[in-house]
């Protein structure tokens, strides 16, 4: 469920209309809704709270990488929210946003030297390791601290799942985590020295899944290794089970409900007596969010293509550009006519600046504004400057009050960041 209705003709975002923020902020524009973020935090909350006996006192920590804005942090941390982060900025970026380091895991296959020592600084809750050599670089940054760093292993379980290969992240042949041998050896080698302290299990096998079967075996895997390794004496407390529930993008979209998932992760983990983590990010984001943009103009081409092309672009919204990924378009004031296929594309000089083919919408003409659903997760994240664009601005509505949180830099600001070299002046 989501937050963006049509009221008195034109599309809202809770009680804030889309047309007066698009009026006051210009077009693209981000619009983000607490309503839906805190709602779908409190549906996953709530299941896993059902489910304590099985799951315990369940982490819900946030991938800060599908929508890192210091406002959307917030409204997540004011539910008890924790964060999954992958570098030294998106852990600044939760701790700004109030979540406690207590409550941050920080993940990710490149950490730097200089990225761990913050993270001992700080006092993330666990850094997933993901290779023996990331294992020993872990215990040296601890040992020049004179710290013990508390780490969980990220497996590699061979199950890979996801709505794109470039997003699938636990097959064999994928860069993430280390093979089920290999975890075992270094959970036991982690064990065995003074500056480490392994609590856990970590795997995330890829996003936008939407068969629990995958899932399922990759939770097992855990749950056969967590068996092992309390056979051999290890102490293995916390299971991380990573993300990558499917969020609907479409109304076609058949997903699995919430609670079905987190029930089926609690009766992976019955009689374990461990301490789960998820670590959704699309889940909570996805549907939170759209991107508001307007009509430049309708090419009306003599081969009887039609291509409606907007100031938004994929500099803006790179998804469909780079995984060929689907988002809904609706206009803001839906008119009265036929339905119609278009081309949607943006003003960037590249082919790929497409965001459909033959989209079927009703009559649209120059000016009009439309809003690009489902945009709240790995949309603005992904947003840069090509073609010398500014940075899409981002805005926060809360029940009838909204507030940019991002700002659309002036081009002025923008050529300030780049001085030029002293021998060009």
């Amino acid at each position: 469920m989501h937050h963006f209705t049509p009221r008195d003709g034109a599309l809202h975002a809770e009680n804030a209309s889309l047309e007066t923020i698009a009026a006051q902020v210009g077009t693209p524009v981000y619009v983000y809704s607490a309503a839906t973020l805190r709602r779908h935090y409190g549906v996953l909350r709530a299941a896993c709270d059902a489910r304590r006996a099985d799951l315990g006192d369940a982490l819900i920590a946030f991938a800060v990488k599908a929508n890192s804005n210091l406002s959307v942090l917030a409204t997540l941390a004011a539910e008890g929210c924790g964060a999954d982060t992958v570098s030294e900025g998106e852990i600044r970026r939760a701790l700004a946003a109030g979540i406690p380091a207590e409550r941050i895991i920080f993940s990710g296959v490149g950490k730097t030297d200089a990225e761990l020592t913050f993270a001992l600084d700080v006092g993330v809750r666990q850094i997933n390791v993901e290779s023996g050599i990331e294992l020993e670089r872990l215990a040296a940054a601890a040992a020049a601290k004179g710290v013990q760093a508390t780490l969980a292993i990220r497996v590699n379980p061979n199950v890979g799942a996801g709505g794109h290969a470039k997003i699938t992240t636990g097959g064999a042949g994928d860069k993430f985590g280390v093979p089920v041998r290999e975890a075992l050896d270094l959970y036991a080698r982690a064990a065995a020295s003074p500056h480490l302290n392994p609590v856990g299990l970590a795997c995330h096998i890829g996003s936008q899944i939407k068969d629990l079967t995958p899932l399922r075996a990759a939770f097992e895997v855990l749950r056969d290794m967590t068996q092992t390794l309390r056979g051999q004496g290890l102490t293995v407390t916390r299971l991380d089970l990573g993300g990558g529930l499917a969020a609907p993008y479409a109304d076609t979209d058949q997903t699995p409900a919430v609670e079905t998932y987190v029930d089926m992760a609690a009766q992976v983990l019955r009689g374990l007596e461990v301490e789960a983590a998820f670590e959704p990010g699309r889940l909570l984001a996805a549907n939170a969010g759209v991107l508001v943009s307007r009509v430049i103009q309708v090419n009306e081409r003599s081969d009887g293509r039609r291509f409606l092309v907007l100031d938004a672009a994929m500099n803006d919204l790179m998804r469909p550009a780079l995984y060929d990924a689907f988002h809904g378009l609706v206009p803001i004031r839906p008119r009265a006519g036929e339905v119609r296929p278009y081309d949607v594309v943006g003003p960037v000089c590249e082919t790929g600046d497409t965001f459909a083919r033959d989209r079927a919408l009703p009559p649209l003409t120059a000016a009009d504004l439309v809003a690009f659903t489902g945009a709240g997760a790995y949309g603005a994240v992904m947003s840069g400057e090509y073609n010398s664009r500014p940075l899409v601005p981002e805005v926060l509505v809360d029940g009838d009050r909204w507030a940019v949180v991002r700002p659309r830099p002036t081009y002025d600001a923008m050529l300030a960041r780049e001085p030029r070299a002293p021998w060009l002046s």
